[in-house]
């Protein structure tokens, strides 16, 4: 007998499952869950009938090899939720999978709740998705505030629940570890992105660095060598160390931004483009945002600059930073629109507000 139902298909899904179903756990110490569940959330006292690492495929070329893997995968799970019947059904994040699963489950009759936490970027491009959502989902669980606009004219249930960055970073403590006048660089995680952005965020801190020989640069070491020269690497466990103790950052587009914009730390954004990737984006899957760094998306306002492009230059990357590292004013409205930011995501805890709402639901 299996009460909830949890899936995903991902490491950052799998740690907010993990994070979700200890809470879960913490109101109904008698929850049975069953899920496919990553190695965190198989610490967790729960059934774990498929491994979410089966589900791992990266890229156009390795999916033709994985598809019938994939496609074995897709009916097992499904099946196994028909079978199983439980309360309620819970899919984290990862759509391409999850949304096909969530439709294939109701048009199979599937009789208990579904419900997404997590919401698709449908507000930046996959908008035909909001109307296959409102038919087939119960609830939406978003981590921004925006996006509940999105399916104003749905009836679905959409509630804000936090994002999981906001309460664990407004209680951080800094030890102090770092101290000096230092610049870091957040060159990005995937070996293009580094590719493609570190050797211009470098060179504009080794500009910086000789008009001012008091600074430091830092880099966030990445999974990935770097010819760092004279920068000092950290570690991803001092990651937010290095970002409160920053005097500015260069960062690559990404989550890592908004970690920036919570920290309070000026920031300029970076992320170096194709021209044909500009192409697609633009004309095949019309994504034609004000904004794309998430603290601007989040505050509708520029928070910090971003540079995207052909607008990632040195002569536009050195202007910013040099401003932002030295200009009273420049820093003062950054520092403010970073507050902006942390009063519109607030403090609450996503993982408990999650809970609260799917066992709501879920009786």
């Amino acid at each position: 007998m299996i009460d909830l139902f949890v899936a995903t298909g991902e490491m950052s899904g799998d740690i907010n499952g993990a994070k979700l179903i200890a809470e879960l756990l913490k109101m109904r110490p008698d929850l049975k869950i069953g899920a496919v569940a990553g190695p965190e959330m198989r610490k967790l006292p729960i059934q774990s009938f498929f491994r979410m690492e089966s589900l791992k495929v990266m890229g156009f070329i390795d999916i033709l090899p994985a598809l019938p893997k994939l496609i074995w995968m897709f009916f097992s799970i499904r099946n196994k939720i028909l079978k199983l019947q439980p309360k309620a059904a819970v899919f984290i994040d990862y759509p391409g999978l999850h949304l096909r699963l969530e439709r294939s489950l109701r048009k199979k009759g599937y009789q208990g709740k579904l419900i997404h936490f997590i919401c698709p970027t449908v507000w930046a491009w996959g908008k035909k998705r909001i109307p296959l959502m409102a038919q087939n989902l119960d609830l939406l669980l978003t981590l921004f505030p925006f996006e509940k606009a999105c399916f104003a004219n749905t009836s679905l249930n959409v509630q804000y629940v936090g994002h999981p960055l906001a309460l664990p970073i407004s209680q951080f403590k800094p030890t102090g570890k770092f101290s000096g006048k230092i610049l870091a660089i957040f060159p990005g995680s995937r070996k293009t992105e580094i590719e493609r952005n570190l050797p211009l965020q470098l060179k504009i801190a080794r500009r910086l660095k000789a008009l001012d020989p008091s600074l430091q640069i830092a880099i966030s070491k990445t999974q990935y060598p770097i010819d760092a020269g004279d920068a000092i690497i950290v570690p991803p466990e001092d990651s937010y160390e290095l970002m409160r103790s920053c005097r500015l950052a260069l960062a690559t587009s990404g989550t890592v931004t908004l970690e920036l914009a919570l920290h309070g730390t000026p920031t300029v954004v970076c992320f170096a483009i194709r021209q044909l990737d500009l192409f697609l984006a633009q004309k095949i899957f019309h994504i034609d945002l004000p904004f794309y760094a998430l603290p601007n998306i989040v505050a509708g306002d520029a928070v910090f600059p971003e540079l995207f492009g052909p607008n990632f230059t040195e002569a536009k990357l050195f202007f910013w930073a040099e401003k932002l590292l030295n200009d009273p004013g420049a820093r003062a409205r950054c520092l403010n629109a970073c507050q902006t930011v942390q009063n519109i995501l607030g403090r609450s805890s996503a993982s408990r507000e999650a809970a609260e709402a799917i066992l709501q639901i879920s009786r």
